[in-house]
């Protein structure tokens, strides 16, 4: 069995290195057509170096390579300005003929052609046209009006999801956060790499889907960059400020991001009732339920990078944050009667984090990448559900906690390319966790760990049009508590197969299998009552879930049309869900349980035009049906979705309006409805330096942001109605400044036809 294995292998990495194509041409001065001798030309993939080579005394150079996928030429001289053109997939010889490069000078405007869109090893590659960045005043307005299917950017949350989950973020390459999105301006994205599929590395991540942003480089210089917005109407406040200094190999960079929220018009209609077999009770209480919170984002980075094969980045980030609500209800009770109940819940932390990173490319063949992330977590909350009956007794319900968590993420990933059509890469992940927590109304003390351990790996194979990709890991989760210890080991696996039919149509499929291990807290087991007839706690019992997915992928791309359908069918066995059950004496437990299985079926179909006189549209439809089954029991439900984005641009106004159609999802008993939202957007950027926009958001809607969900479940059933009412037909303001200074420029982005002549001209 190994020697046929070992002889597939050798068959595959000889297979991949018969084809092979070359890219040549003369690189001259834009000022006097002279050749430029000993510049630099590049084959990038991705973040990933192939191959340079420099030109001799004529400017000439041949770059030969066997990848066929989509690729960067980077072409840059001494004192000359850096080109980067795009290499469309395709397996012939490429002749460019002559490459102008003018002076390293400032570039008072952005220059950067229509935006390309190609597919690569299974992802999306898009570079943004001029007319999307120019209509779009923030990173999130730019995601809005790209054709990646399914993905959702909403502008109100300012957040990016992939299928409905929190996607794995990278920026240039290293791991970042949806606030280092948030930081970025549009006009320095060069590129986006995308994937619905999250890969091997992150699958033990709990990421669904894939991002990878690459910046235009820069030289020494400073960049400076504000925004923020208010609400007119309500207390809203959101800010990103953020200031990079670039010298040499070095960069230093401050991010600092608040948020502030006091909101008093928010109110909750609840119908339930509990069920056991001597006891029913039915109750519908109407309550208000104020809040405010804020939060503060602070980092600061350093990127070292003495060679375009090292980077090394250092992220120090702190974040502070306080909540605090209260739960003003009457309630209407069959049993006690009518009663008045005033709960009250403050939460403040403090997360310091330090995370170290390290990429090293040692050749065109192997890669290396370190990353190491201490954090120190200080949470206090403190909760009250207080009881007024109308017979003169009152009863509290206290569950006040401290938690110190201390943790250390360990991770190394090594990538060996065996051709330009073959790669393998494995990696090792690693957290270890202390967490203490103090319930303070009982004294109890119980101290947590956790060591967690991921290990995988994957290969990557080219053959012709089609690209494929398998991978396996092994999970090894041990955690403990005062009353409990437990061990997981589980696989995670998956595959990926693309197509490129041909430069319309592409066809894609994927397959993956992961556990779902409970958490620490869901498994520690320490009762707490929460009301006159509830008790919460933890289940030490739960078991593994296992879950299985199946994903299809057509699309289609002509001119500036792109279309593409996701068909998913996830099975679930032994999920977990949220359970409430009877255990006597008028009391009810809520804890979570393993029920039998679940299934999910949905097609979501994405529609994108743009660049016609200015118009754009983005539109994205989507139809599921849930199915849950436990022990005599079966629940189903079928729910329609979408959003859409449509926006004009002329001159410096753009004019654009984002809609969001909230679909249902079933979790056991549990039926919930997405959160809504629309805005309008009216933007306004006189200069390179300044943008004002003003958003009208949920537009002629008096209940503002609605949350309804349902409870199915023949013990505890119930439906709720929460409504923010401050945030109806909201007006938001909001202003953004960037300079720069010292010596910087940007690249500028080329697209290129391949071609077998040599007409191919480009001039800068």
């Amino acid at each position: 069995m190994l020697r046929s294995v070992i002889i597939m292998l050798a068959i595959i990495i000889a297979a991949s290195g018969i084809s092979a194509k070359t890219i040549s041409g003369t690189v001259v001065s834009d000022n006097d057509s002279t050749a430029i001798e000993s510049a630099s030309c590049r084959i990038i993939d991705g973040e990933q170096f192939i191959k340079g080579v420099l030109t001799d005394h004529n400017g000439a150079f041949t770059i030969e390579t066997d990848m066929t996928g989509a690729l960067t030429l980077e072409i840059s001289g001494p004192g000359f300005n850096t080109t980067e053109i795009i290499i469309k997939p395709g397996d012939k010889d490429i002749m460019l003929g002559n490459v102008f490069l003018n002076k390293n000078v400032k570039l008072d405007e952005i220059t950067v052609t229509a935006g390309s869109l190609t597919e690569s090893k299974g992802r999306t590659i898009i570079y943004p046209s001029v007319a999307d960045i120019k209509a779009s005043s923030t990173s999130i307005k730019l995601f809005q009006k790209l054709p990646l299917a399914g993905l959702e950017a909403n502008p109100v949350n300012r957040t990016l999801s992939v299928d409905g989950g929190t996607p794995m973020i990278l920026i240039n390459g290293v791991p970042s956060t949806i606030d280092d999105v948030n930081a970025l301006q549009p006009k320095n994205i060069a590129k986006i790499e995308f994937s619905r599929v999250t890969p091997a590395r992150y699958a033990d991540k709990g990421k669904s889907g894939f991002i990878n942003i690459t910046l235009k480089e820069r030289t020494d210089g400073g960049q400076v960059y504000a925004w923020g917005r208010s609400a007119v109407n309500t207390a809203f406040v959101d800010a990103n400020i953020s200031a990079s200094y670039h010298q040499g190999p070095s960069q230093f960079t401050l991010y600092y991001h608040p948020s502030w929220r006091n909101y008093q018009k928010v109110y909750d209609n609840t119908t339930e009732s509990y069920i056991g077999e001597d006891f029913r009770t039915d109750l519908e209480s109407h309550d208000r339920n104020p809040f405010n919170y804020h939060f503060h984002n602070i980092r600061l980075k350093y990127d070292y990078s003495p060679s375009a094969t090292t980077l090394f980045s250092a992220t120090f980030t702190a974040t502070p944050s306080y909540n605090s609500s209260r739960e003003i209800a009457n309630t209407t009770d069959s049993q006690l009667g009518e009663y008045d109940n005033f709960n009250t819940s403050k939460s403040k932390s403090f997360t310091p984090a330090l995370d170290l990173f390290f990429r090293k490319d040692f050749n065109d063949k192997n890669s290396l990448e370190a990353q190491v992330v201490g954090t120190l977590s200080t949470s206090d909350y403190r909760r009250n559900n207080h009881y007024i009956f109308h017979t003169g007794s009152e009863e509290n319900y206290i569950m006040n906690v401290d938690s110190r968590r201390r943790s250390l993420i360990s991770e190394i990933s090594y990538i060996h390319r065996f051709s330009d059509k073959t790669s393998l890469s494995a990696g090792f992940q690693n957290t270890v966790s202390h967490s203490t927590n103090t319930y303070l109304s009982s004294d109890y003390k119980p101290v947590l760990t956790e060591n967690n351990n991921y290990v995988y790996a994957r290969l990557g194979q080219q053959v012709g049009k089609v690209y494929f990709s398998v991978s396996t890991g092994a999970k090894l989760f041990w955690i403990e508590n005062d009353l409990n210890k437990r061990n997981f080991v589980r696989n995670l696996s998956s595959a990926q197969i693309s197509w490129g039919i041909s430069e319309r149509w592409r066809l894609a499929a994927a397959f993956s299998y992961s556990p779902g291990i409970p958490s620490l807290t869901s498994l520690t087991d320490y009762p707490q009552q929460t009301t006159p007839y509830l008790i919460a706690n933890g289940n030490p019992d739960l078991k593994v879930s296992d879950t299985f997915l199946y994903q299809l992928m057509p699309s289609f791309q002509y001119r500036k049309f792109n279309a593409s359908l996701l068909v998913n069918y996830r099975d679930i066995k032994n999920f977990v869900m949220d359970d409430v059950v009877y255990i006597g004496n008028r009391m009810f437990l809520s804890h979570d349980i393993n029920a039998r299985k679940a299934w999910r079926t949905d097609a979501n179909l994405n529609m994108r035009i743009s660049d016609i006189a200015g118009f754009g549209a983005n539109v994205s439809l989507g139809v599921g049906h849930y199915e849950a089954m436990g022990e005599n029991w079966t629940n189903h439900l079928t729910t329609f979705q979408g959003n859409f984005t449509i926006w004009w641009n002329k001159g410096p106004y753009t004019i654009s309006y984002w809609r969001k159609i909230p679909g249902k999802y079933l979790s056991g008993h549990y039926v919930g409805k997405d959160e809504n939202g629309d805005a309008l957007s009216f933007e306004y950027t006189p200069d390179k330096h300044w943008t004002f926009e003003a958003d009208w958001m949920y537009m002629f809607d008096t209940k503002g942001t609605k949350y309804p969900a349902w409870n199915y479940s023949s013990v505890n059933p119930a439906f709720r109605e929460r409504y923010i009412k401050n945030n109806g037909n909201m007006i938001v303001l909001s202003v953004s400044y960037s300079a720069d200074f010292g010596s910087i420029f940007r690249q500028t982005k080329r697209s290129l036809n391949n071609s077998d002549n040599g007409s191919s001209l480009l001039k800068l």
